[in-house]
């Protein structure tokens, strides 16, 4: 029996976390979650991995786009009130980051070239959606954040093995340690997207954008990404495996409990007291 790689219209496909849409040699995944700031849950994990194996398939799209919809945010990471139930089920933590980690293993190795369309706010693991597309055209009024040493999580599942590799490796601990936002001039200063425009000139950058990646050899593109991938696959696959059995293990520590805690009663982690019984537990 043959193998068969059929892609399938767009509109057959009844995705209700992101919208999915294919334009000639475009296709394009938008994060769809406006009421959440487009975080990301189990199902729209799944949903986007469906869609990016339709995107490898197809052989007429030539460039993938992803984005945000809206123009709030392009993509704000986990879902914390989602991560309340892995506090008693950490088995079901580590399924989790299986997915998460599925959807940046075929965003990285499409075979074709991505697109990072940021519309809005980027926060921690949407800066590392971001920093798994080749390029990234960002508004001027947008920043990007990474928070997990602030809300109760360790940015292993690519800030901290791309981040030394785009903007270096003290400008990677300032992001990574410090937590704060990174406004889109900087952003562009430090290598961590290619272009910064106006909002009312987004769509006409990623256009132009899109048009010069079409107007390459694709088998040639292919080869060269692949190439290009090659110190972060290096990172990445000596790393993710430990990542995830240890981010699994510590999704109920008392420090997860606090920051999860706090984010979903809208309140600032209570830092000291963190800080105080590790004293007390260790004396």
């Amino acid at each position: 029996m043959n193998a068969t790689f059929t892609p399938r219209p767009a509109s057959e496909f009844e995705f209700e976390f992101i919208r999915y849409e294919k334009n000639g040699v475009r296709a394009t995944i938008t994060f769809n979650r406006p009421e959440k700031l487009h975080c990301v849950n189990f199902p729209m994990l799944k949903e986007i991995a469906a869609a990016l194996d339709d995107v490898i398939y197809d052989d007429a799209v030539r460039v993938l786009v992803l984005t945000g919809s809206g123009d709030r945010a392009f993509c704000t990471g986990a879902d914390l009130a989602e991560q309340q139930q892995f506090f008693d089920r950490p088995h079901d933590y580590w399924k989790w980051m299986g997915a998460f980690i599925d959807c940046h293993d075929k965003l990285r190795n499409l075979g074709k070239p991505s697109i990072a369309r940021l519309n809005g706010i980027v926060v921690g693991g949407g800066n590392e959606f971001n920093m798994s597309c080749d390029l990234a055209i960002a508004c001027d009024d947008i920043y990007i954040r990474q928070v997990g040493a602030a809300h109760g999580s360790v940015a292993a599942a690519g800030a901290t093995q791309f981040l030394p590799l785009i903007v270096g490796d003290r400008r990677a601990r300032e992001i990574l340690l410090l937590c704060e936002e990174i406004p889109a001039k900087k952003a562009l200063e430090w290598g961590l997207v290619n272009q910064v425009v106006p909002r009312a000139e987004l769509d006409r950058a990623l256009d132009v954008m899109v048009e010069k990646l079409v107007n390459k050899l694709p088998e040639c593109t292919r080869y060269t990404k692949q190439q290009l991938n090659y110190w972060r696959d290096m990172s990445w696959s000596q790393t993710i495996g430990h990542a995830r059995d240890w981010l699994a293990l510590h999704s109920n520590s008392p420090e997860v409990r606090e920051a999860v805690n706090a984010f979903n009663e809208k309140r600032k982690p209570d830092y000291k007291r963190v800080r105080e019984s590790l004293i007390k537990k260790e004396g």
